[in-house]
């Protein structure tokens, strides 16, 4: 009876699979279809708004500064700053080094001495010839009192001789001692001024020993130390030719070389327009000084000297140049650089200028003001800065917050 019992029990026990199969797969049909709605409710929401869209090729260009004299120009050259007043200062005289007052970049004025060299037997050389001079002297004074008394007697003897006292041939006998005491006063007067002349040769040979500045200068190299030996020629192999080289800062130039086949694009006051590669953020006026008429056969140039309007200190030899050869002169207001884009990269809405400035790889639509136009490129006044990315010849369908792909031309 119990077992009887039990196995009705278990018999309830048992699942109807008929009844619960079907109820499944319905819910799964309703949240498939659900869920792909959400799915494309919710793509369709991304792509509007540009975050999934696809990327858009386009090419950029840059906001730049430019010089108003850019679209002046007419032709362009390269070359170097070079002083046209240099010299390479050494001594006359051959001596041991024993004082240098300056270095590299000192400033020096005319007849500023610079260097000396050892001189004690300049000095003793002028010492003697100071003391020939007076002895040359001293003696001129004893000839000259000899020629006073032999002047005294010729007379005396003359007016004796007239008068009958004394003989002729005492009279020529003191007409000798007189003539003779002319010649030995010649002869000394022409002694000191041997002498003198010698004093002034020693003492221009000791000048020699102090090297002197010849003009306004700044000093560019050092070319000797204290204790080598200078001399005029420099043929020792130990001995240095030259103390020092300076230039006239005041007479820098530009030396460049311009095709003979453009050289009628150049003219003597033309204006330019200079550029130093050490001074990038700085441009320079300048005027044409000179054109040297020599042709360099190997190249077909011809050398083109271009001088500066204002001195600058920052400004030194031998620095590399460009010019450019301008169709007139630059005025105030186009000296300062301007920042510019080129026109294909502006688009208008609704009367209002502006460009699409590259987000790394989106683009955000910024308004901005015109100013100037420079030939293929136009001022742009607001928030961009030189360096930014815009995009140039924005595709149709291009708007703030799109997706972009920069292709390379």
């Amino acid at each position: 009876m119990i077992n009887i019992m039990a196995n009705e029990d278990l018999s309830k026990l048992k699942i109807d699979k008929s009844v619960r199969a079907f109820r499944p797969k319905k819910r799964r049909k309703v949240f498939y279809l659900v869920g792909t709605i959400l799915i494309l409710i919710i793509l369709g929401v991304l792509y509007f708004n540009g975050i999934i869209s696809p990327a858009i090729p386009v090419e950029i260009v840059t906001v730049s500064e430019i010089y108003p004299s850019q679209t002046l120009s007419q032709l362009n050259a390269s070359g170097y700053v070079v002083a046209q007043r240099k010299a390479a200062v050494a001594s006359k005289a051959t001596g041991r080094l024993v004082a240098l007052m300056v270095e590299e970049g000192s400033r020096v004025t005319e007849g500023q001495v610079i260097a000396s060299l050892e001189s004690e037997d300049f000095v003793a050389a002028r010492d003697q010839a100071a003391e020939n001079l007076k002895a040359a002297r001293a003696n001129l004074e004893g000839v000259r009192a000899e020629l006073n008394d032999a002047s005294l007697d010729f007379y005396r003897k003359k007016e004796l001789l007239a008068r009958g006292v004394i003989s002729r041939a005492e009279f020529d006998v003191s007409e000798a001692k007189y003539r003779k005491a002319l010649a030995t006063v010649a002869a000394a007067e022409a002694a000191v001024a041997a002498s003198s002349a010698a004093l002034r040769g020693a003492a221009v040979a000791l000048e020699y020993t102090h090297i002197r500045a010849p003009f306004d200068a700044v000093v560019l190299t050092k070319n000797a130390d204290v204790g080598d030996i200078v001399t005029p020629v420099g043929a020792a192999a130990n001995a240095k030719a030259s103390v020092v080289t300076i230039a006239d800062m005041s007479s820098l130039q530009v030396e460049v070389d311009v095709s003979e086949t453009n050289l009628e694009l150049v003219k003597v006051g033309q204006p330019c327009e200079i550029r130093l590669d050490a001074l990038p953020d700085s441009r320079f006026r300048g005027a044409v000084h000179a054109i040297v008429p020599t042709v360099d056969r190997s190249k077909a140039t011809i050398t083109v000297k271009v001088r500066f309007l204002y001195n600058d200190p920052r400004i030194l030899p031998e620095m590399s140049a460009k010019v450019s050869f301008l169709s007139r002169p630059v005025k105030p207001e186009e000296e300062k650089p301007r920042l510019a884009v080129n026109r294909a990269a502006l688009i208008a809405r609704e009367g209002q200028n502006a460009v699409f400035i590259v987000k790394g790889n989106r683009v955000v639509e910024t308004p901005i003001t015109l100013g100037m136009q420079f030939g293929d490129m136009v001022e742009v006044l607001g928030v961009v800065t030189p360096g930014d990315k815009v995009v140039k010849k924005p595709p149709k369908g291009l708007k703030n917050g799109s997706r972009i792909k920069v292709v390379e031309k």
